[in-house]
């Protein structure tokens, strides 16, 4: 912010004896002035004291078969969820402590309570998996969506392995008008319990096909995706119960970009 500079006498500033009289003009102007510099100054202690908040949602993995509500920062982000469910987002006060709860739907007292780091201007997912505790039963941990389009005529998928039945898969995006004969995976050998992080492929319409690990009978196929760029997604791979060769179930939510 500049200094102000003294006015001279047409400015209606009055020197005498080394004092300065401020006559109705000089008033005007130093009023004016002052006004200013009160509307800067309020505008920088906005800007210095501004917060983005933060984009969350729930994407709830576990086999737990109670229906749940999570409570976020005190407010109710999911309720009556169980397994395969993605949640919209929510906007909530950055944090690098932030209280999350989760309770039964049914109401009663915690099942489970933690902390976790929101970041201001980021999208993240309050990712549950069960840790089979049967004191907690839940895992809670946070994922950083992308929150920017993918690259120009490309499309970006993340995938969340939980089929813990099925093991290790296999993901295909098949062209349309070819095969999984003639189709190369995006992801391979991907464990139950890990994280493929945004892989970025050519947007077209493709079906997404997964099996086991060197297996090429599917487990799971989906209807065609009309992909036409900038799609961002995070795919959910689920089993439908813990038994022996259960089919695979998938779960997908837009995470940024075209919407379905």
């Amino acid at each position: 912010m500049g200094r102000m500079k003294s006015a001279d006498t047409k400015a209606g500033i009055v020197r005498r004896h080394g004092a300065r009289r401020i006559g109705p003009r000089g008033l005007a102007t130093a009023a004016v002035a002052a006004l200013a510099a009160a509307v800067t100054l309020t505008a920088c202690q906005n800007v210095a004291t501004y917060t983005q908040s933060s984009l969350v949602r729930v994407i709830d993995a576990s086999y737990n078969a109670q229906a749940i509500n999570v409570v976020v920062e005190g407010q109710t982000l999911a309720a009556n969820i169980g397994q395969g469910t993605i949640t919209d987002y929510g906007t909530f006060t950055a944090s690098n402590d932030a209280p999350i709860k989760i309770t039964a739907a049914t109401g009663g007292t915690a099942i489970l309570t933690a902390n976790g780091t929101f970041q201001a201007g980021h999208q993240h997912s309050v990712f549950l998996t069960d840790n089979g505790a049967a004191s907690t039963g839940y895992t809670v941990t946070i994922l950083e969506d992308q929150q920017t389009v993918a690259a120009s005529e490309h499309a970006a998928f993340r995938f969340l392995n939980q089929a813990a039945s099925t093991g290790a898969v296999d993901v295909y995006m098949v062209p349309s008008g070819s095969t999984l004969a003639n189709a190369i995976p995006i992801v391979t050998n991907l464990a139950a319990g890990s994280t493929a992080g945004y892989i970025g492929f050519a947007a077209q319409t493709v079906t997404m096909v997964i099996t086991p690990t060197g297996v090429t009978t599917p487990k799971y196929t989906s209807t065609p995706l009309a992909l036409t760029g900038g799609e961002v997604r995070t795919v959910l791979i689920m089993n439908a119960q813990l038994t022996s060769n259960p089919p695979v179930e998938v779960s997908m939510a837009d995470d940024a970009g075209p919407q379905d």
